[in-house]
């Protein structure tokens, strides 16, 4: 199972997300819901970056593809005009994973936490 976890500051801002493990939905290259999740997660980060102008630098994120993980957190430091832009792109992530979970719900969780930035 893929689990996706969002977290949001005090004021609902997601700041971080992390997607980690396999759908097993399919076999390795013709599962169709890993790649749904792994297509939007990984979207997301570049959008942060070419979007929403963000400097890779700036933005601490881990890839592991051989255990499907993926954490994406934004800069402590982010500007309010910044984090606006970012949250566009973050809802609309959260918004796609809670659309494929619709569809496949055996396959992907999402859990909501909060974070301390």
């Amino acid at each position: 199972m893929i689990i996706v976890r969002v977290y949001r500051d005090h004021e609902n801002y997601i700041k971080k997300y992390t997607v980690e493990g396999h759908a097993n939905f399919d076999e390795y290259g013709k599962d169709i819901v890993c790649a749904a999740v792994s297509v939007l997660a990984q979207t997301t980060l570049l959008a942060l970056v070419d979007v929403c102008g963000l400097k890779e630098d700036r933005i601490k994120y881990e890839i592991d593809d051989n255990r499907g993980f993926l954490n994406v957190e934004l800069p402590i430091d982010i500007e309010k005009p910044e984090l606006d832009k970012t949250q566009i792109v973050l809802e609309t992530f959260f918004l796609g994973i809670k659309s494929i979970i619709e569809s496949y719900p055996e396959y992907v969780k999402l859990e909501n936490g909060r974070c301390k930035q």
